[in-house]
Formats: structure tokens, C-alpha cells, sequence
């Protein structure tokens, strides 16, 4: 199937005002909705890592589960997945961060990584970044390292791309929004 940027673009959902006044929240259930637009992203991500050197699916809560999760069997990947405080029953290991509408902690099991272990980290929107960092900090933290970050959406305004690129991880999403853009 051919990706069609156009048609992914088209489904995800602005919604003004969300979490807080003045945010466009981008919207990507409606995607997940449409069995063809499923298909075309996710067959998007398995084509572009299915040869590439990397040992471990990273998912971020909640809804890079929805990729992570199909992305880490079709590759053949084990599957880490990065939840808010409290979620995860085992040993974590914890990381603060930032976004530009909440303050959280990310956890991931003690046990999930290793020395020299590379990591496909995906979510749905590369936006400020921040929930990236605090997942690229944890995965150091075990000795692991980052492989890129993969979303559906860039908010390129928001420099979230910009940021990790700077320091080194790699970025990739099928389509980007200005942050007006309706």
C-alpha cells in the first residue's frame, strides 16, 4: 500500500483549547478509526526499520502503545513500554519531565534494557519533545541507547525534533502541522 501523506494528514483531528487555552491538540484516533490509514502507518514504519540495527521497540503512554505494539511483531522486536507514574508492577526506574501542559514522571522496568541494547522509541507526536527526553534519559540509565524517535506527527514550532536532534537522536514522523494550522 502506498503511504499517503494527504490522507493520514487529513484524519488527524484539531482540537482547539485542549488540554489548555490556546493549545491545537492533534487528534489521531480518527486514523486509527480508518482500517486503510491504520494500515498505511503502520506499514510506513515497518518498511522504513525492517532492516535497521536496532534491538528493542520503546512505546510511550498511551497512544505510542498503538504503534509500538504492532511495530515491535512485525519486526520481531521485544517491546518496552514507557508509562506514567504508578502504572508499571515491578521495579522502575523514574524520570521527571515537562511538557508545555503538564508536569509528569515517566517509568520503565529496572529490567528492560541492557548494556548496548538499541531502542526504536515511538509515540504519536513529536511535540516539545520532553516526554522523549525523559524516555531517552531512562533508557541511558540502563546502559541503552536511543536508535531515533518515531511519531506519526512534528509540531516543528514547538522544537521537539530540533531538541533531540541536537543532542544526537535521530527524529522521523510521516507528516508535520504548524502549530495554527487547522
Amino acid at each position: 500500500m502506498i503511504f499517503d501523506e494527504f490522507t493520514i494528514k487529513s484524519l488527524i483531528r484539531p482540537i482547539p483549547d485542549f488540554p489548555k487555552p490556546g493549545n491545537i491538540f492533534r487528534d489521531i484516533t480518527p486514523v486509527f478509526q480508518s482500517p486503510r490509514a491504520t494500515r498505511m502507518v503502520i506499514d510506513s514504519l515497518v518498511q522504513r526499520y525492517v532492516e535497521s540495527d536496532f534491538t528493542h521497540v520503546g512505546a510511550i503512554e498511551a497512544r505510542g502503545f498503538l504503534l509500538g505494539a504492532v511495530v515491535a511483531y512485525e519486526l520481531n522486536k521485544p517491546l518496552i513500554l514507557f508509562r506514567k507514574k504508578g502504572k508499571l508492577p515491578a521495579d522502575v526506574l523514574s524520570e521527571p519531565y515537562d511538557t508545555n501542559y503538564e508536569q509528569s514522571v515517566l517509568e520503565v522496568h529496572a529490567d528492560s534494557l541492557h548494556e548496548g541494547d538499541k531502542v526504536l522509541l515511538l509515540d504519536d507526536i513529536i511535540a516539545s519533545g520532553a516526554t522523549f527526553l525523559a524516555a531517552a534519559r531512562l533508557i541511558r540509565k540502563m546502559g541503552a541507547n536511543v536508535y531515533e524517535v518515531a511519531g506519526i506527527v512534528d509540531l516543528p514550532e514547538l522544537q521537539g525534533s530540533e531538541l533531540l536532534q541536537d543532542i544526537g537522536i535521530p527524529t522521523f514522523t510521516l507528516t508535520a502541522f504548524a502549530c495554527n494550522e487547522r
